[in-house]
């Protein structure tokens, strides 16, 4: 699959936009088809042209916006002219209503990645009103070098998706760091903690995605009856309370994303 014709620009160029940026350079898209556009004119990779104000008499055929959510209303005007032929966001709840309203374009996609994507082993949702197999084609070029690309049918569900799998790597992160802490509390040194729990963490993951029965179960067949791994089990199992702990977390987060999303509605 090739990447889109045409210009592409980006306005904003942040931990994630960057990181979409570098993967799509290391898998074979032109540095000089790429222009960013940042307030400081830094944080574009070699190679890319950088500016901090909109090319003179020229047009994107693809507009991403990689900019906060909040930053919206003061940096749409300045885009509203350009009508590129697919506008792409990763702006956390924005929806595509929101965002056709300030800048007309032939095509809106809603892109949400995780940080994963920096190795080509993220998850960007995608999601557009538009039927056109054109548009989802072109979406699915730059979303597949990234890691896995899922089509989310109901935008209504999109906020959703964000919570899991977009905030989902700082959740993991978060365990990973309590896990070794949790063996520092036991007499482990904490770069042996570390180490442990990242390569714990990395091969049950993988383990996890290769297997044919669901995570759930695989707990269980560590688990022997009346064994050590079943004994911690217990504590997490009891009264669901890690189920209820990750649910909260996870209506948290998409709380915020319907937040955001309302705020960009006015």
């Amino acid at each position: 699959m090739s990447f889109p014709e045409g210009p592409i620009w980006l306005i904003g160029c942040g931990n994630m936009a960057g990181a979409m940026l570098r993967r799509w350079l290391a898998c074979g898209l032109d540095p000089r088809q790429v222009t960013v556009v940042t307030r400081s004119g830094r944080g574009a990779p070699d190679g890319v042209r950088s500016l901090t104000t909109l090319p003179a008499d020229e047009v994107p055929a693809t507009l991403m916006l990689g900019f906060k959510p909040q930053q919206l209303d003061d940096v749409a005007p300045t885009l509203a002219h350009l009508r590129p032929a697919l506008l792409l966001s990763i702006l956390a709840g924005v929806e595509t209503r929101a965002l056709a309203s300030r800048i007309p374009a032939g095509a809106v996609v809603r892109m949400m990645p995780n940080l994963p994507v920096a190795i080509g082993q993220g998850v960007t949702a995608l999601f557009t009103n538009s039927a056109d197999p054109d548009v989802r084609a072109a979406a699915e070029a730059l979303a597949t070098p990234l890691g896995i690309a899922p089509w989310v049918e109901d935008e209504d569900r999109f906020d959703a998706v964000t919570a899991l799998a977009g905030c989902g790597p700082a959740f993991v992160f978060r365990f990973i760091d309590a896990l070794a802490q949790a063996g520092v509390g036991l007499g482990i040194s904490p770069d042996m903690a570390q180490r442990l729990a990242l390569a714990t963490v990395d091969g049950a993951g993988a383990m996890a995605m290769n297997a044919q029965v669901d995570a759930a179960t695989l707990a269980d067949r560590v688990a022997s009856p009346g064994g050590s791994t079943r004994e911690g089990l217990n504590v997490l199992d009891a009264d669901n309370a890690l189920l209820r702990m990750m649910a909260d977390t996870l209506a948290a987060s998409e709380r915020r994303n319907r937040e955001m999303a309302a705020a960009a509605r006015r």
